[in-house]
């Protein structure tokens, strides 16, 4: 009895020792301040995922890894979920195959300038990839693929993936003509376990085999939608969720003589959302929509163009029935000139948060190309993305609430040249479309940057890259939401109260 006096008395004077005056001068409480604001500290690992490309004889993709200059103190938490090491210095980022963890593809070395590789194999593997250090934050890998041939001919982009275990993806399809693929990647050598829910016109389709899809470790998994359900139905939403492990999951669509590209996952259900960059001259938009909620959801329309908001005629508004997928036909919306549609709550009833997404057109029949632009995620700090083209690539932001300052920064080339930064200012309800400038004297694909100024409005982008051949507009749209290299470190103190325990 007396030992165990001894030893806590010890124990309670080194704690004094450790915590100093700070924990001795807190008033009535035992405890250290706990009120200061959570210090913001860049990652230190981050994890992405990239699908298997195509299978298609007739493609060659290009992978682009890119890591911004860095902007803070070392040392944070993980982007993919675990913890970091402080300090940390050097760093490496690269892709391997998710199967057989071969050699690594576009290994980065250094932030601010981007490294490519490129392959023209009809069997390339999924990707997984990792960095770490100073080139953690901010890590982005473009993935963009040329199908000049075939059925599924049309530029294929997308942003890879950081793991998670919910996506949610508005505007798959199983009609006649599409084929639909939802490819899963693992990154981890445990198992994981996936459930797959289809929610159509009159609500959830029943899927023969979308419960319950095992993901081997380092592996992936492609899974044809129109096998999990015998429905031919134009508009789906798609609803991915792991019960067990982490995923990284993208729908590759195909739709006959229209093209082919990747449909990005949507953002989270919300009462508003915003789908930022509907090229100038698409030819066909189509919405679509889905209700996770109890309530029917009935939404407000609008069109931000350069001079402002304006409300689609003929469609002001949009009633959504509960757990149904509603899709709506808006033509040529944009009428020559790029625009963005946010969708809002109708003060009519209460908010109900939605997922929404836009399958893009353009050109004319027999000379088309598709592809998707879900809801978006704001930028909050910062937001990338690689694999852009001198004179092909177009931004798009879109402010709202004020007006918002953006910092635009071009990296330097793959093959070398300076970075080039400019500002713009994004006035509130409007698109402002900017062309990239290239970086000076340099060649090859280049990364860009935006970064809002603090105070302004709240900012969405996206990126359009165009790559005609032979009299197809080819091209393919990545929403570009925060790139979260930053996160929110809570400041630790002593708890004297855990000696009672």
């Amino acid at each position: 009895m007396n030992r165990s006096t001894i030893s806590l008395a010890g124990v309670v004077a080194a704690l004094i020792a450790l915590t100093g005056a700070a924990s001795l001068t807190g008033g009535g409480s035992s405890t250290a301040a706990t009120t200061t604001s959570p210090t913001r500290l860049p990652v230190q690992r981050t994890t992405l995922l990239c699908p298997a490309p195509s299978s298609s004889e007739f493609a060659t993709t290009t992978y682009t890894s890119f890591t911004p200059g860095s902007s803070g103190p070392a040392g944070a938490s993980d982007s993919s979920g675990a913890s970091g090491a402080s300090g940390a210095s050097g760093g490496s980022a690269s892709l391997v195959p998710a199967a057989a963890k071969g050699k690594p593809l576009a290994k980065l070395t250094a932030p601010g300038k981007p490294v490519t590789a490129t392959t023209d194999q009809s069997d390339a593997p999924a990707l997984v990839g990792t960095a770490d250090g100073p080139l953690a934050p901010g890590w982005t890998v473009q993935q963009t693929t040329v199908v000049d041939s075939g059925s599924a001919r049309g530029l294929l982009g997308t942003s890879c993936l950081v793991p998670d275990s919910e996506f949610w993806f508005a505007g798959a399809s199983t009609a006649t003509g599409r084929q639909d693929y939802l490819h899963l990647v693992n990154p981890d050598e445990a198992p994981a376990v996936v459930d797959v829910q289809l929610y159509g016109k009159d609500g959830q389709l029943k899927a023969a085999t979308g419960d319950g899809i095992t993901v081997p470790g380092d592996s992936s998994e492609p899974v044809l939608l129109s096998t999990l359900v015998a429905d031919k139905q134009q508009d789906l939403t798609l609803h991915v969720v792991a019960r067990s492990g982490r995923v990284g999951a993208s729908v590759q669509a195909t739709d006959g003589n229209k093209g082919a590209d990747w449909l990005p996952a949507s953002g989270d259900p919300a009462t508003s959302l915003v789908m930022p960059g509907i090229p100038a001259d698409a030819t066909d938009v189509r919405l679509v929509v889905f209700d996770p909620g109890s309530d029917d959801a009935d939404l407000t329309l609008k069109l931000a163009t350069s001079t402002g908001s304006i409300t689609p005629a003929g469609n002001e508004s949009l009633h959504v029935k509960s757990g149904m997928t509603t899709a709506v036909d808006l033509g040529d919306l944009t009428k020559g000139e790029a625009g963005s549609l946010l969708l809002g709550s109708s003060t009519v009833h209460s908010a109900v948060p939605v997922v929404a997404a836009l399958r893009v057109t353009r050109g004319k029949s027999g000379s088309q190309d598709l592809a998707f632009l879900p809801a978006t995620a704001p930028v909050d700090t910062r937001a990338t993305v690689a694999d852009n083209r001198a004179k092909s690539s177009t931004l798009n932001l879109t402010a709202t609430g004020k007006d918002t300052s953006v910092k635009i920064t071009s990296s330097a080339g793959a093959s070398g040249g300076e970075a080039v930064t400019k500002t713009v200012t994004v006035k509130a309800g409007t698109t402002l479309s900017v062309v990239p400038e290239a970086p000076s004297g340099g060649k090859g694909a280049f990364a860009v940057t935006v970064e809002p100024a603090p105070g302004g409005g709240t900012l969405y982008a996206s990126r359009t890259l165009t790559l005609p051949l032979n009299g197809i507009p080819m091209f393919t749209i990545q929403p570009m939401p925060d790139d979260r290299g930053m996160v929110a470190v809570p400041k630790a103190g002593p708890e004297l109260r855990i000696l009672n325990r």
